[in-house]
Order: structure tokens, then C-alpha cells, then sequence
């Protein structure tokens, strides 16, 4: 029962990424975090986008801030190393390297000082290991996902990141353990009173979610309106499209 309920929580952290930022993001990051999203480009190919960014992290930061950007740059590696893995089964191992340092650099600006940005990336890195994690990995960690994600808001309530995890669990877990029109709600809030925050891929995030949820509420008609939503955004997203496609 207790695996049930961590792997419950794992699964819908993990089906998608969800936008990294409560601050201002340099224009050289935008670069890899939509070549991500847009599922265009094989791991390979968004290699060098990663090193750049790297690089220009650790040119222009220092400290906190560098470490922080460190984690989001191994983040964004890590989910197109685990999308190329599902025709590549090795890119699994290259997945949970980029995860397991992302985790480290935002433990290193945790240990800095505490900030939501930071515990946010903790928790997203950690979702995203957890998915190619053993059992016992699982069993152990997988549940601190939402408590890093609660940290997060702690100390920013208005961390869209933080609260898109925090909605999720409403939305992408099995029955019994979701409650879809809760999820749709938190999402929809999300949209509606924190608009200014959003970045591109927070609206896509969000967007996606409702539409997912409608799917399994079998409302096609409304699924399929917040799907085409969610494809404004990253028209070229191949896993939205393939949601799209079962309707």
C-alpha cells in the first residue's frame, strides 16, 4: 500500500516537466529549454545547446545563482536523454546522470541559502530520476517530491512552478487517486491569478494538464480545445500530439 501510494505520486510528477522559474531567466538559457519542449531535436542534437548554456552559467554567474542554473541545464538534458530512451533503452543511464547532478548543484545552492527556485529544481530532478529508479529508490525518496514542492511554496506562494506539481497530483494520478476536477481547478487558478508569472512553458504545462485531465473525464470536445491551447504554445511537441491523436 505505501509503494502504491509513492509510485501513485511519481508516475504523474512524471509525465511532464513542469517550468523551472520564480525569476528572471537569461535569453541564452531560452534557447535549450525550448528545443526541449519543441521535441524536435535528438538528445545529440540539443547537446550543444546544453554545453553552451554551461558555459555561459558558469561565465556570467557565481555562487547560488550559478548552481541553480546548473540544475535547470542538467534538467533539460536529462528529459531529452529519457524521451530518446524510448527507442534508445541506454539513454536511460545518460537520463540519470544529468538528473542525479541536477539534484546535486540545487542541494549546493540550497546549502547556500534556501530559496523556492532552488527547492523546486530538487524536486523536479528527483521526480524525473525517480522514474528510472529502482523500487527501492522509489520507496525511499519518491515522496519527497511533493514535500520539496511544499517547501518551495514555503517560501514563494506564488511559485507557478511549485504550484503546477502541486496541482498535478490532482490530475495525471490512476483512479482512485486523482481528483480530476480539483486538478482542472488549481490549474485554472493557476492561469488566472498568476498570469504575469508564467513563462512560455508554465502556460504550455498548464494547458496540457487540463487538457489531460478532460481526456479521462472523456470530454473530447474540451480536451482537444486545450490540447490545440497547449500546441499554440509548442506547436511541434510530440507527446501533446500524440494525446491529440486519441481523440
Amino acid at each position: 500500500m505505501i509503494f502504491d501510494k509513492i509510485h501513485v505520486l511519481v508516475t504523474f510528477f512524471c509525465i511532464f516537466g513542469f517550468a523551472l522559474y520564480a525569476d528572471p531567466i537569461p535569453d541564452w538559457f531560452l534557447s535549450l529549454r525550448d528545443a526541449v519542449y519543441e521535441q524536435k531535436l535528438k538528445a545529440d542534437e540539443v547537446a550543444p545547446l546544453y554545453r553552451e548554456a554551461k558555459r555561459r552559467a558558469e561565465e556570467s554567474l557565481s555562487g547560488q545563482g550559478l548552481y541553480l542554473m546548473l540544475s535547470r541545464c542538467e534538467y533539460m538534458m536529462g528529459r531529452v536523454y529519457l524521451y530518446d530512451a524510448r527507442k534508445d533503452e541506454a539513454r536511460k543511464d545518460e537520463a540519470l546522470a544529468r538528473f542525479e547532478e541536477g539534484m546535486a548543484q540545487a542541494q549546493r545552492s540550497l546549502d547556500i541559502a534556501a530559496s523556492s527556485a532552488a527547492w523546486v529544481m530538487l524536486a523536479e530532478n528527483l521526480s524525473q530520476s525517480c522514474s528510472i529508479q529502482s523500487v527501492a529508490y522509489v520507496i525511499r525518496y519518491g515522496l519527497d517530491v511533493e514535500r520539496y514542492a511544499q517547501k518551495a511554496l514555503a517560501l514563494d506562494s506564488g511559485n507557478t512552478a511549485a504550484q503546477i506539481l502541486m496541482a498535478s497530483r490532482w490530475v495525471y494520478a490512476p483512479a482512485p487517486f486523482n481528483n480530476l476536477k480539483r486538478g482542472i481547478q488549481m490549474m485554472e487558478d493557476i492561469l488566472n491569478n498568476f498570469d504575469a508569472r508564467l513563462q512560455k512553458d508554465d502556460r504550455f504545462n498548464v494547458c496540457s494538464a487540463i487538457g489531460y485531465a478532460y481526456l479521462q473525464q472523456k470530454n473530447t470536445q474540451a480536451a482537444r480545445l486545450w490540447f490545440q491551447r497547449s500546441l499554440s504554445v509548442y506547436p511541434s511537441n510530440q507527446y501533446v500530439q500524440e494525446l491529440l491523436s486519441k481523440i
